[in-house]
């Protein structure tokens, strides 16, 4: 979406909301799609004391699998997205303001990579997920399995004096 920043950066006190829909059904994460219902993204545009901020928020609904038993799941996130936005830079190297280069500015790739970002790297169906046993796949949250646990073979003498 594009956003019309001129009002905004010359009229102190002036904001500018916006809500709309943003479609990330194409983005892979972790090797899957999990974005199969498009991401909300509801915020406001504010020129306060000559500063431009954006401030939003991407409510979104992730479908995957648990990373550790495989069952699917969906999770809720809501991410902030907050940013100052500036039209020119006293130091090339401030990765804290956003610079915009004309006053017509694409919000998409800063919601979608702030999204990214805050992503966790390992989602799991629950805290607690005890996930599969790797001999045979059983999902141990469901309870144990039958197989015997392997022996470190550096402790298997000690294993045959317990056997005996």
């Amino acid at each position: 979406m594009f956003i019309e920043l001129e009002p905004v950066f010359n009229n102190i006190g002036l904001s500018l909301d916006f809500d709309y829909q943003l479609d990330l059904s194409e983005c892979e994460f972790a090797g899957s799609r999990p974005f199969t219902t498009p991401v909300r993204v509801k915020g406001r545009v504010r020129n306060s004391a000559g500063i431009v901020e954006l401030s939003s928020e991407a409510v979104f609904t992730l479908s995957t699998r648990c990373d550790r038993c495989a069952v699917e799941l969906e999770r809720k996130f809501a991410v902030p997205v907050e940013h100052t936005l500036v039209t020119h830079l006293n130091h090339e190297d401030n990765d804290e303001l956003i610079l915009i280069d004309n006053f017509r500015f694409d919000l998409d790739p800063l919601v979608r990579e702030d999204i990214f970002l805050s992503l966790p790297a390992k989602l799991l169906c629950r805290e607690d997920c005890k996930g599969i046993c790797p001999r045979c796949g059983r999902n141990l949250n469901e309870g144990p399995c039958s197989c015997e646990k392997p022996v470190d073979p550096r402790l298997a003498v000690l294993k045959q004096l317990l056997d005996n």
